[in-house]
C-alpha cells in the first residue's frame, strides 16, 4: 500500500459492469501452464485474493475442487456470481466480500492462493504472512501480471491502435493531473518491489514463467469506453454530474481516431511468479523489534 494513501471503499466502486468487456484478456494458455508447473488435476484448494469479477479464480477453476474469491467490493463479487452461474461452476465457487487484511476470515486452508494485479492494493506484508499460515504444506503462492516488457506492435493489422496517450490525457483533463485512488490520490502510483515482501513473509523462490501473448484482438469503441471506466483512476463515480460529458468526449476522440469504430490490439503476454511456501519463519520487518 503506497505510504500516505488509505484504502476506501469508492476505489473500484461502478466499475465492475465494466470489468470483463473493457480489460485486456490475460495470455491464452495460462491455465495449462500452471496446470502443469503446479501439477494441477482437479484437486485442492484456491483462494483468489483480490479476486475482481472472477477472471482468474474462473479461468484456473476446473483445475481444483474448490475455488474461493476474496474482493471488498461487492460489485465485483456480484459479476463473479454472475459469472460462475454463467459457466456452470457455481457449485464449486464461494465469493466472499472481504478486504484481503480481514483474512483468514474462517475461510481454511489452500493449496494455491493467487493474486492477480491486485496486491498491490493491500497492506502487503500483512497479507502476504497470512497468506503464508494459510496454505498448506507444500502449497504456493501465484503472482500473475501483464508482461511489461514485450513489444506489441499492431503495425500490419487492419485497424488503428487504440490511442492510449491520448485518452489518459482526456482523463487528466476532467480529473486533474494528480492520479486518482478511490477517496484518495496516488502521486507516485502504486508501489512494487513484491519479491522482497514475499520473501519477507518466509516464501521461497521465486520461479518465473511467461505465458506468450501477441495474439491480435479487435476492440471497439465500446470495448475502449469500458476499460477507462474499468480503472480505479478513472472509475465512472470519480467524474460525478461531469460523466455524461467525459464519455461524451471520449467517444468523440475514439471515433476521431478510427472512423470504423474498431482498433487493433494484441494480447499482452502473462508473467507468473510462483512462491514456495517454504519452511522458514517469516523474516521481521524493517524497525520490527
Amino acid at each position: 500500500m503506497a505510504a500516505g494513501w488509505e484504502w476506501d471503499e469508492t476505489l473500484f466502486s461502478g466499475t465492475a459492469a465494466y470489468y470483463r468487456r473493457g480489460r485486456l484478456p490475460y495470455a491464452p494458455g495460462l491455465a495449462d501452464e500452471l496446470a502443469e508447473v503446479l501439477h494441477l488435476e482437479g484437486r485442492g484448494r484456491l483462494i483468489d485474493v483480490g479476486c475482481g469479477p472472477g477472471t482468474i479464480a474462473l479461468t484456473l477453476a476446473h483445475l481444483f475442487a474448490e475455488v474461493v474469491g476474496v474482493d471488498p467490493d461487492r460489485g465485483m463479487i456480484a459479476e463473479a456470481g454472475r459469472a460462475a452461474t454463467e459457466r456452470g461452476v457455481a457449485g464449486k465457487t464461494r465469493w466472499v466480500r472481504a478486504r484481503a487484511e480481514e483474512l483468514p476470515a474462517g475461510l481454511g486452508t489452500f493449496t494455491v492462493a493467487t493474486f492477480a494485479q491486485s496486491f498491490h492494493w493491500m497492506d502487503r506484508d500483512r497479507v502476504a504472512t497470512t497468506i503464508r499460515d494459510m496454505l498448506r504444506p507444500g502449497g504456493v503462492l501465484v503472482h500473475i501480471s501483464d508482461e511489461k516488457s514485450q513489444p506489441r506492435t499492431t503495425e500490419g493489422l487492419p485497424y488503428p491502435a487504440v490511442p492510449y496517450a491520448a485518452m489518459d490525457e482526456l482523463v487528466r483533463r476532467h480529473l486533474g493531473p494528480v492520479r486518482r485512488a478511490g477517496r484518495g490520490v496516488l502521486p507516485q502510483g502504486t508501489p512494487g518491489g513484491e519479491a522482497l515482501v514475499f520473501a519477507r513473509a518466509g516464501f521461497a523462490g521465486p520461479r518465473r514463467h511467461v505465458v506468450p501473448g501477441g495474439q491480435e484482438l479487435v476492440r471497439t469503441v465500446d470495448d475502449a469506453v469500458a476499460g477507462v471506466f474499468s480503472m480505479s483512476f478513472s472509475a465512472p463515480h470519480l467524474f460525478g454530474e461531469d460523466r455524461d460529458a467525459f464519455e461524451a468526449d471520449l467517444r468523440h476522440l475514439l471515433l476521431g481516431s478510427s472512423p470504423s469504430g474498431r482498433f487493433s490490439e494484441r494480447r499482452p503476454g502473462t508473467e507468473v511468479f510462483v512462491w514456495a511456501k517454504g519452511s522458514a519463519e517469516p523474516k521481521p520487518r524493517c524497525g520490527a523489534a
